[in-house]
C-alpha cells in the first residue's frame, strides 16, 4: 500500500515541508534510503544523511536543528516525537498486511477441541484434546498445543511453538518461534540410597495474562503446585528463562537471556538489561530497573535503578569500576610502600 506525505501528517499531527502528493511504501533507515521510502531522524548524529539520503519522506524531530537547506526533491515531516511516531506508522503498516486465514486441511485438530470464529491453524500444527481456541486466534504451522490449553482471542502462536497441557493464555497474547509454555520446573531430590536424583512432580500450570508477546526460544516453566504468572503487557526478549511458580508483574520488559530462579516475585513496570540473573525464593519491588548482567541475590524494594553483581546505584558502580581498571598500578605501589615502611622499620629499630 502506498500512503502520501499528507496522509501520515494527518496520522502522527506533523507539519510538512515540501511535496504533499509524495508516496512511500515501505520504510528505511535514513543511511539505507531508498527511492519511495520513508525514514526518520532522531539522532543529531546522523544529521549529515538527509542531504545524501535517497528516501522520499524523511521524519524530523522539532529538536533537531538542520544547518542548510535539505534537497528540493525531499519530502520532510516535523515531528514533536519521532520514535513514538515511528511506532505508530509502523503499527499502521503492519495493519495493512493481510492476515492468514482458514484451517490448513493438514493440521491436526482434535474433535474435543472447541475453536472459535476466523480462527487461522495452518499445515502440521497439532491442537489437542479439550483445548480451547479463542476468536481470531492464528496458529501457525508446525505449533503444538497440548491437552486442555486456553488460548483467548486474537493469540499469535507463531510455528514451532510448544505450549504444554492445561496452560493458559489470555488475550492478544503472541509466542514467537520456539518458545515454551510449561515445561517441568527443576525439580529434583538427591536421593542418597540411589545415588541419584529423585524427580518432584510439576503439577502446576502457567498462567499468561492479557497483552503478554514472548520472544523466540524462550522458556516460561510450569510451577510444582498452582501457577507461574506472567501478568498483564509483559514483553519477554528471546531466550529468557522463567522458571517454576514465579510470579512476573504486570508491564515488566525483560532483554535477552535474563533468567529468573524459581518463585521469585517481580513486580509491576521493572526493566530487566540483557543477561540478568536473579535468585530463587526473593521479592522483586515495582518500577526496579536492572543494568545488564546484574546478580540479584536478595530482595529489592520499589523505584531502584541499580546495576552489578551485587546490584548498587549507577554512578557508584561506574566509579568503582573505573577504580577496578587501575587496581593493578594500585597493587604496585602498596608494595613499593610496603617496602619504603619495611626499610623505615629497619633503621628505627637499628
Amino acid at each position: 500500500m502506498e500512503f502520501t506525505a499528507k496522509q501520515i501528517a494527518a496520522f502522527i499531527q506533523g507539519r510538512i515541508v515540501g511535496d504533499e502528493k509524495a508516496t512511500v511504501n515501505t520504510f528505511a533507515k535514513i543511511e539505507e534510503g531508498v527511492p519511495k521510502a520513508i525514514s526518520f531522524l532522531a539522532n543529531p548524529k546522523y544529521i549529515n544523511y538527509i542531504y545524501q539520503t535517497k528516501s522520499t519522506i524523511i521524519l524530523v524531530d522539532d529538536q533537531i536543528k538542520l544547518g542548510k537547506e535539505v534537497p528540493k526533491d525531499l519530502t520532510i515531516i516535523w515531528v514533536n516525537n519521532v520514535r513514538d511516531c515511528v511506532a505508530k506508522l509502523l503499527q499502521l503498516y503492519q495493519s495493512s498486511i493481510p492476515e492468514k486465514e482458514g484451517i490448513d486441511s493438514l493440521a491436526f485438530i482434535s474433535p474435543k477441541a472447541q475453536i472459535g470464529k476466523d480462527v487461522y491453524i495452518g499445515a502440521f500444527a497439532f491442537i489437542g484434546d479439550n483445548a480451547i481456541i479463542g476468536n481470531g486466534s492464528k496458529i501457525y504451522p508446525h505449533a503444538y498445543i497440548g491437552d486442555n490449553v486456553q488460548v483467548g482471542q486474537d493469540c499469535k502462536i507463531y510455528p514451532n511453538v510448544t505450549i504444554y497441557h492445561s496452560c493458559k493464555l489470555g488475550n492478544r497474547v503472541i509466542l514467537h518461534s520456539g518458545s515454551v509454555i510449561g515445561a517441568d520446573g527443576f525439580g529434583f531430590a538427591p536421593n542418597p540410597q540411589t545415588n541419584s536424583y529423585d524427580k518432584i512432580p510439576q503439577i502446576g500450570i502457567v498462567t499468561i495474562e492479557d497483552d503478554v508477546e514472548v520472544g523466540a526460544n524462550t522458556c516460561i516453566d510450569r510451577s510444582t503446585m498452582g501457577s507461574t504468572y506472567i501478568r498483564k503487557g509483559v514483553k519477554l526478549d528471546n531466550l529468557i528463562q522463567i522458571a517454576h511458580n514465579d510470579d512476573i508483574g504486570e508491564n515488566t520488559v525483560m532483554s535477552a537471556q535474563v533468567g529468573i530462579a524459581g518463585s521469585t516475585k517481580v513486580g509491576k513496570w521493572c526493566m530487566f538489561g540483557g543477561q540478568c540473573g536473579i535468585s530463587g525464593h526473593i521479592k522483586i519491588g515495582n518500577n526496579v530497573k536492572l543494568g545488564a548482567k546484574s546478580g540479584v541475590p536478595s530482595n529489592i524494594k520499589d523505584n531502584q535503578t541499580l546495576i552489578g553483581t551485587f546490584p548498587m546505584q549507577p554512578f557508584p558502580y561506574f566509579k568503582s569500576q573505573a577504580i577496578f581498571q587501575k587496581l593493578p598500578e594500585l597493587y604496585r605501589q602498596i608494595i613499593e610502600l610496603q617496602k619504603e615502611v619495611d626499610t623505615l622499620k629497619k633503621a628505627k629499630d637499628k
